[in-house]
């Protein structure tokens, strides 16, 4: 990981992979199975994510759920305060959400206001059944009042610690690390 201190890695290789597991059961089991899910993964890491989750469904279900990508830059509160230049990226929802559970994945979910941002955007797509929430991890610290259904790895961090989120098919690795906070103008 260039330019990082780690602290700790807090999950290897291994252990990206069973959890990934048990969040594509866990979901299953809730669900009563895949004929309603649509999964949609949140720029940039649940969209790996998401797709690892579907890839594992479709391997104990045999059923190929609907996968979407989310940007919802443009639904974010802080837009006025950003210093640096935004990245846009491609939404991507390629089913009709309205009446299906739709099922939001992210990789860490921190403050909850990515989450609210995506809500919002999601909306505009239709009216789903249920919007249910799957991170990899959740760090704590939430400012609004935002619950996952689905948690990798409950990790509480202090505020000056973050959550690094490596993935084999975006970094050549797997793995979750601690890392000492950045310095950061917003």
């Amino acid at each position: 990981m260039p330019e990082e201190k780690v602290i700790a890695e807090v999950v290897d290789a291994a252990g990206v992979e069973r959890t990934l597991s048990r969040l594509a059961f866990e979901i299953l089991e809730r669900n009563k199975g895949a004929e309603n899910l649509v999964l949609v993964g949140l720029h940039t890491r649940g969209v790996p994510i998401a797709e690892r989750i579907a890839q594992k469904i479709r391997e104990i279900e045999g059923i190929d759920v609907p996968l979407g990508t989310l940007d919802a830059t443009f639904y974010r509160d802080d837009l006025s305060r950003r210093s640096k230049q935004l990245s846009l990226r491609t939404t991507d929802i390629p089913v009709d959400i309205t009446g299906k559970v739709v099922v939001l994945v992210d990789d860490v979910l921190y403050t909850g206001r990515t989450v609210r941002s995506a809500l919002d955007a999601l909306i505009d797509f239709g009216r789903p059944e249920r919007i249910e929430l799957a991170v990899l991890v959740d760090r704590g610290h939430r400012q609004l009042p935002i619950k996952a259904d689905y948690i990798g790895k409950n990790l509480p961090t202090s505020l000056g610690e973050e959550v690094a989120v490596r993935l084999k098919n975006v970094d050549g690795e797997d793995r979750i690390c601690l890392i000492a906070r950045k310095n950061k103008a917003d």
